[in-house]
């Protein structure tokens, strides 16, 4: 018997789940939790009451440029990197009705690095041109991904194979460019390419909450029209959904949020698959979940993050979800593998 709650105010209504919303709340408050620890961590402890303190301007002016100028831009890229990254997932997972159509395995992530790698080692320039190289990376790659599945329209299949194709064939390249690359800038981009949260400032938390607050909405008003596709073509054009030109969108909003992201801490592995499929289990419900596979999103770079500050070695974030992604992607195997032969 299903739970649902329905919030009607005029002729507005809205169906809510009891059991979504807590699962929401408590991955909010794991992910802004983590994020104060993470503010209050470095060479100079704070307490989680002095970060407080200092966020509602409440502390002493070192603590408050401590936190707000040095600490805090880095906690809040990794909150909208993976609120941006748990979203694009759930996107693609939905489209392609496949756990492993992540943007991670079927080439975007890896075109967003190839742009930023060009940048880096043959043009040359800064970080912003880094950063609009790597959107423009992944645009280009997503075009081309969609031109060659594209037969009479776009079936998810054979957008995972194409991409799955073009994501080997561009990590090539990007080995290549490393391998021909100098010392100095060779480290300088095999760094980038783990993804990473140091040294985060205003300047890279600033362009992606701008284009989230774009993207974001545009992504939760198709979450309808997503849920219906996962039917199938057929039943969805039966409903009224304009198949191709729906998956059309999502593809652009579903691109433009993973570039974004990457353009801001790095191709950082394995939370844009991961994520969706942790929501779903912890809600309990079948079908894409937008809302809490974002702040799940979040709450993994968050806590992985968390995790590198606490380690004896520093470690860039994407190591560590790469580890973490790594057991998760084991166990999804064997557990739809034992689903299949049971």
């Amino acid at each position: 018997m299903s739970t649902s709650r329905v919030l009607r105010a005029g002729t507005f209504s809205l169906r809510w789940e009891p059991w979504s919303v807590a699962v929401c709340a408590v991955l909010t408050g794991i992910a802004l939790g983590a994020a104060v620890v993470v503010v209050g961590t470095g060479e100079l402890p704070l307490s989680v009451t002095e970060v407080l303190a200092a966020l509602t301007g409440q502390g002493d002016r070192a603590t408050e440029f401590i936190v707000l100028n040095l600490r805090l831009p880095r906690a809040v890229t990794g909150l909208l990197a993976g609120i941006a990254l748990g979203l694009s997932g759930a996107i693609f997972q939905s489209i392609t009705r496949n756990p492993l159509g992540s943007p991670d395995l079927i080439g975007f992530t890896t075109g967003s690095a190839t742009g930023a790698l060009v940048q880096i080692l043959v043009v040359g320039g800064g970080a912003l041109a880094v950063a609009a190289s790597s959107v423009l990376g992944a645009v280009l790659t997503a075009l081309a991904v969609y031109l060659v599945a594209y037969r009479g329209g776009v079936h998810g299949y054979r957008l995972v194979l194409v991409g799955v194709a073009a994501a080997a064939m561009l990590e090539s390249f990007n080995a290549y460019l490393i391998t021909r690359a100098e010392l100095r800038e060779a480290y300088e981009a095999a760094f980038w390419l783990t993804g990473s949260l140091n040294g985060r400032s205003w300047q890279h938390a600033w362009p992606l909450a701008a284009a989230m607050v774009v993207l974001v909405p545009v992504a939760l008003a198709f979450g309808r029209r997503l849920r219906m596709g996962e039917l199938g073509d057929d039943a969805a054009l039966a409903l009224g959904v304009p198949v191709q030109r729906t998956r059309a969108a999502l593809v652009v909003t579903g691109v433009g949020l993973v570039a974004v992201a990457t353009a801001a801490v790095g191709p950082v592995p394995f939370v844009a698959l991961a994520a969706p499929q942790l929501a779903r289990r912890l809600t309990r419900r079948p079908g894409t979940q937008p809302v809490p596979s974002a702040l799940m999103g979040a709450a993994l770079l968050v806590f992985s993050d968390l995790v590198t500050l606490h380690l004896p070695i520093p470690l860039p974030v994407g190591v560590v979800t790469g580890v973490l992604g790594g057991v998760y992607l084991v166990w999804l195997l064997s557990s739809e593998g034992a689903r299949g032969r049971a």
